[in-house]
């Protein structure tokens, strides 16, 4: 089976790793520039062209510490996409917050600015736009909306390593951005995440929260918990981040491929690219035209059957999911529709040439 993702390691991280266990140092409080978190974050703050980056344990962590540190609490709405992974939404309900659900752009899979201004209320506190993906959320114009009603923009940037906005790296319009090195990711730590910011506010609260509050040894003086990163995760994210290039490139070289000899399929509606925008091609993600749920999955059932890892992304939005439904004011048209119309196909730096002409060649005979 041609796997819809998969980490790329080698030697290289496996040497890393023993280098961390013979030290015996296997994790701190705060990430000391000496260490292999320090070097992380340093690492991965100039890769995005950050001021700070503060490493934690996972993606979700570092999206729950962000509205953590902007004061996101009971009585606090936090407005979302619901088509994305769960722990957008999660991370807003576990602070007693309420998530406040805003419909997409069915082009672009993304959070649709404008909708985004007609859900905020009184009780709005913060925007959590997602690059969904890959390709970046309207940053500009969501800044914008946030700074006229006062709002904090928190980017979850999880699936847009090495993606590019108006030729800037994700995070540089928000205050602050949400990372993931989830073992599918573009570069992985097996699990972990990373928190980018370029407002100093943050520089005396992120490092401490994420240990306790303790800006001295067993001394807490602000709310915080564990979700400090081991140093053998940011052992495996060093080697990772000096590869990272490489993978966007094959990643990039496998997605124009596939637009080039998939283009003639009417069915099809590809991904869409807006002038400005560079996507990292975390998934593939495609679209059918005037068909349905059963005839979607009918074709990545088919493609399965033939080896390829085709997958379906968030086929249950979360506004639809139980525990969110009480949420939801209203039905999301765009997408509901998405849900049942989109899947996913291989374009991870794993896939060989041939693989990538199987995955061509077995897509075009089921849709034409």
């Amino acid at each position: 089976m041609i796997a819809i993702n998969k980490p790329l390691l080698d030697e290289a991280e496996v040497q890393a790793v023993s280098k961390v266990l013979r030290s015996c140092i296997l994790t701190g409080r705060t990430g000391r520039s000496d260490s292999e978190v320090g070097r992380f974050e340093k690492g991965f703050s100039e890769f995005v062209k950050a001021k700070y980056a503060f490493a934690v344990n996972s993606g979700t962590s570092a999206l729950y510490l962000s509205l953590l540190a902007a004061d996101v609490g009971h009585g606090s709405e936090v407005i979302v996409p619901s088509f994305t992974f769960v722990a957008t939404a999660e991370s807003v309900l576990m602070l007693g917050a309420k998530p406040v659900f805003a419909d997409i752009d069915p082009r672009t899979y993304n959070i649709d600015p404008l909708l985004i201004e007609k859900a905020i209320t009184s009780k709005t506190k913060a925007i959590v736009p997602v690059d969904l993906f890959g390709l970046p959320a309207d940053m500009e114009l969501i800044k914008k909306i946030a700074a006229n009603h006062n709002l904090i923009v928190v980017e979850d940037a999880a699936q847009a390593h090495g993606a590019e906005y108006k030729g800037m790296s994700p995070g540089s319009f928000s205050d602050l951005a949400c990372w993931s090195f989830y073992a599918s990711k573009n570069m992985t730590t097996g699990e972990g995440g990373m928190i980018t910011t370029n407002e100093d506010k943050y520089r005396d609260t992120l490092p401490y929260m994420r240990s306790h509050g303790e800006k001295e040894d067993y001394i807490s003086s602000m709310i915080g918990g564990n979700f400090r990163m081991p140093e053998m995760e940011a052992a495996i994210g060093n080697v990772q981040l000096s590869k990272l290039p490489d993978f966007l490139a094959a990643r990039r070289e496998n997605a124009e491929r596939l637009i080039e000899r998939l283009n003639p399929i009417d069915e099809l509606q590809l991904p869409i690219v807006p002038k400005g925008y560079k996507p990292s091609w975390y998934l593939f993600t495609v679209k059918l035209k005037n068909a349905n749920e059963k005839r979607r999955d009918q074709i990545v059932n088919e493609l399965r059957k033939l080896g390829i890892g085709a997958s379906v992304y968030y086929r249950c939005p979360i506004h639809l999911m139980p525990l969110y439904r009480r949420f939801a004011k209203s039905h999301l048209p765009a997408t509901e529709e998405v849900a049942k119309l989109v899947f996913s196909l291989p374009v991870h730096p794993g896939v060989t040439p041939d693989e990538l002409e199987h995955i061509i060649d077995a897509t075009k005979k089921l849709l034409n």
